[in-house]
């Protein structure tokens, strides 16, 4: 089953939906790190979402989804944009013991908060939050776009620790859309059939079609996803600069140098000194390149 992201829609109603499948960039995410069972099921899961979420939002730009608490899984964070990369990571509380491999999401984050960022190309940046006042990512998900966004959502999501999958449904305000008053309730009764290894085993189409059968849906083509990191030599240079040159040039005293990873995708980055005094005199400009 390939990564992708499968649009549809039922004909004269105002319900709309999203089906996601993800194992290749599931693959990819989790080979990076050495997360515990549960953590990687609460990754997976947060991974179908920011999939979910930025194809039906329609950004022209970054989405990231960031998942914050007080329980010994202390930040999950997923991030995606239109073309269809994805990448996630997580963190666990270094004094916290490790989790059960059955611990769910409100024991591994405790209380907290989501905080959904939405970074267009052009235009305002913008950011939501939602507290971790359910038991569920799926759940505070839904709340968050019941308070932000005012629109009726609902999501079922799952990862059995080499897939994940999810499904949205949306209920849109055009009602000029809807000759079907009952459309809302009975889709959303029959997407709670659903079970996770429906979700995660079974082509898209043909899930659609078992659960909407005697509905009229349309089906769009669907969309390829995949893990791709987004971090640059540039990004890395710029996040240095943000430090400051008084801290810089205290970290360049110390070590001789700076050298530094990617928290996503672990690729190394290294300055001397040389590059970083020629960042600090001119911060407008490019990074220098190693040769």
């Amino acid at each position: 089953m390939s990564d992708q992201i499968q649009r549809f829609l039922f004909e004269r109603t105002n319900v709309r939906g999203e089906i996601v499948t993800l194992e290749q960039a599931h693959a990819e995410v989790m080979e990076r790190h050495d997360y515990p069972p549960a953590v990687t099921r609460q990754l997976g899961e947060l991974l179908a979402a920011v999939a979910l979420l930025t194809e039906t939002i329609k950004l022209d730009g970054t989405m990231s989804i960031e998942v914050r608490g007080k329980g010994p899984l202390s930040m999950l964070m997923a991030e995606s944009n239109p073309g269809g990369e994805l990448r996630a990571i997580a963190r666990l509380d270094e004094e916290a013991s490790l989790p059960t491999e059955d611990a769910g999401f409100a024991e591994l984050l405790g209380e907290g908060q989501i905080t959904i960022t939405l970074d267009p190309k052009e235009g305002r940046r913008y950011q939501g939050i939602v507290a971790l006042q359910r038991d569920s990512l799926a759940a505070c998900l839904e709340d968050y776009f019941s308070h932000s966004e005012q629109l009726p959502t609902r999501l079922w999501l799952a990862d059995d620790g080499r897939r994940a999958g999810g499904l949205l449904l949306q209920r849109l305000p055009e009602e000029s859309l809807n000759q079907d008053d009952d459309a809302w309730e009975r889709t959303v009764q029959l997407a709670a059939t659903l079970t996770p290894s429906e979700l995660l085993e079974v082509d898209q189409r043909e899930l659609l079609h078992r659960l909407y059968h005697e509905e009229t849906v349309r089906v769009f083509e669907p969309k390829a996803l995949r893990f791709a990191c987004t971090c640059s030599r540039e990004r890395i240079a710029g996040a240095l600069l943000s430090l400051g040159s008084e801290e810089l040039r205290e970290i360049l005293a110390e070590q001789g140098g700076i050298a530094t990873q990617c928290h996503f995708c672990h690729t190394r980055y290294e300055f001397t000194v040389a590059e970083v005094e020629a960042m600090l005199d001119d911060p407008e400009g490019p990074p220098p390149t190693l040769h």
